[in-house]
């Protein structure tokens, strides 16, 4: 029962950090169109998480944690739009470096993760299940 007990452990664990980088995720999408108000103000800055392994002391487990949220440095992409109140000299606007479609991948990958994690909670329910029940 204790191995039954440790995957649980492992998965939720991997369930937290999926459920993180999701809502990281979510963040990079709801701002892909922010940007700067004034010429040179920084549109938003993608952010980017980072996990790693980490002892659980109290089960004996390595198990994955969330080891911080960073911003992406790369740069940010211009649009011309002279219009707009950020626009430069050029006329060109400082656009978030935010990918929606790399965004939509990590996501879907993300939920995969998070589902297998929660499949292998059910699985590790249904053998500790079947092995009370072997034992009456």
């Amino acid at each position: 029962m204790d191995d039954l007990k440790s995957v649980t452990r492992i998965a939720v664990a991997g369930m937290k950090v999926q459920a993180e980088r999701l809502r990281v995720i979510s963040q990079n999408l709801a701002n892909a169109d922010s940007v700067g108000q004034r010429p040179g103000e920084t549109p938003y800055r993608r952010k980017l998480i980072t996990f790693e392994d980490a002892m659980d002391r109290e089960m004996g487990l390595r198990s994955v944690h969330v080891r911080g949220v960073t911003e992406d440095m790369s740069p940010f992409p211009k649009r011309l739009d002279p219009s707009h109140p950020a626009a430069d000299a050029d006329g060109y606007v400082m656009m978030p470096n935010v990918d929606p479609l790399v965004e939509m991948m990590d996501m879907r990958e993300a939920q995969r993760s998070y589902e297998a994690n929660m499949s292998t909670i059910s699985v590790a329910r249904e053998m500790a299940k079947r092995t009370l029940e072997m034992l009456k």
